[in-house]
């Protein structure tokens, strides 16, 4: 992957609009620039919910690797429109250092993530949120510490510090936030209500205590069920365009849980539901570490070592076109003869010493 300057695209861009302003005077309304980066499970459907908070009618295709996409919303009539960058992450946990695009100097700033798991696939779910949400939080803090480092050495005050949370912030001094608003989306939850209650409630009460412990909201949703939709648009363009993502919660592990961050506290959400084991047999290290043990007693996590070797673009059906790909075909024939040829010469080089 070729290095990106760190005099960018969009740092040149966002120069060129301050100097705009600059000019045009006070009375000119400035533009709010924000960016949002979607993770999550691989085919948890990740790009259907965006294009349906994007009011976007169209089919979703897998996402290859790193999408980028922007969304743009008028605050009025005749005003500008704010925007927001829009990345996605394809490949669930097997492309994660790619986090390193979007969580970048220039967007950390006006930076929101947002974490859809997929509630079918309870077995993968811990090890996708654990590994995506550790490879974010270490590319933010290596981001803000060289943005400290770089206002430091030209003698300017800093920007960017650690998010601080309210004074009455439930259980303020046992959780450890995480460093830019977080939204977790459990998708399909059609399919998840089907599942026995006991294993419903295991779940929903795991994503609780994570999403409160790094200060997140936490909404379940599905793409076939309006409603739901609705309120997850609420709060996807909170995050993308600072509107107001309403005042539902639902902390009901027997309905879709809807929990905008602060709303939860661990009293609330209680111990882990862990009734054949010990606790204290399980050896955690921490209140985290603790939930998760309990958790993968219930659902053995499979393998996050997926194969880092995504489909190849070029035999992808959906990226076909007839002639590319038939001097595609031709080409690859003659490398094919090349290579037959070239190891016949060799071979009889050998012959020959």
């Amino acid at each position: 992957m070729p290095k990106i300057s760190s005099d960018s695209l969009w740092e040149q861009a966002a120069a060129e609009v301050q100097s705009l302003e600059a000019a045009g005077g006070e009375e000119e309304e400035v533009v709010s620039e924000r960016t949002v980066f979607l993770m999550g499970s691989k085919a948890g459907g990740k790009t259907s919910i965006l294009l349906r908070c994007l009011d976007r009618d169209e089919p979703s295709k897998p996402t290859l690797a790193l999408e980028y996409t922007f969304g743009r919303r008028a605050r009025g009539h005749n005003t500008p429109k704010d925007i927001a960058h829009l990345w996605e992450l394809g490949g669930g946990t097997s492309l994660s250092d790619l986090v390193q695009i979007p969580i970048s100097p220039a967007s950390i700033r006006s930076l929101s993530v947002i974490l859809i798991v997929d509630l079918s696939k309870p077995n993968a779910l811990w090890g996708t949120l654990e590994r995506l949400l550790q490879a974010s939080q270490a590319q933010l803090e290596k981001v803000s510490s060289q943005a400290q480092k770089a206002q430091k050495a030209k003698h300017q005050t800093p920007v960017h510090s650690a998010r601080v949370l309210p004074k009455d912030y439930p259980d303020r001094e046992l959780i450890s936030p995480f460093p830019v608003p977080l939204l977790i989306i459990g998708s399909k939850y059609d399919l998840f209500q089907e599942f026995d209650s006991d294993k419903r409630k295991v779940i929903s009460k795991t994503l609780r205590f994570v999403a409160h412990y790094y200060a997140a909201s936490l909404i379940f949703t599905s793409i076939k069920t309006e409603s739901l939709m609705s309120k997850t648009k609420g709060f996807f363009s909170h995050m993308a365009f600072g509107l107001d993502r309403g005042k539902t919660v639902c902390c009901d592990c027997t309905k879709p849980l809807i929990i905008p961050t602060g709303s939860d506290s661990f009293s609330q959400i209680g111990s882990p539901p862990a009734t054949d084991v010990d606790i204290t047999s399980l050896h955690a290290k921490n209140p985290k570490d603790l939930w998760k043990k309990v958790y993968e007693l219930v659902f053995p996590q499979e393998s996050t070592s997926e194969q880092r070797e995504l489909k190849d673009p070029a035999k992808d059906p959906q990226y076909s076109d007839p002639q590319i790909d038939a001097m595609r075909a031709q080409k690859d024939q003659e490398l094919e003869q090349y290579k037959r040829e070239a190891a016949k010469s060799w071979k009889g080089l050998e012959l020959e010493t």
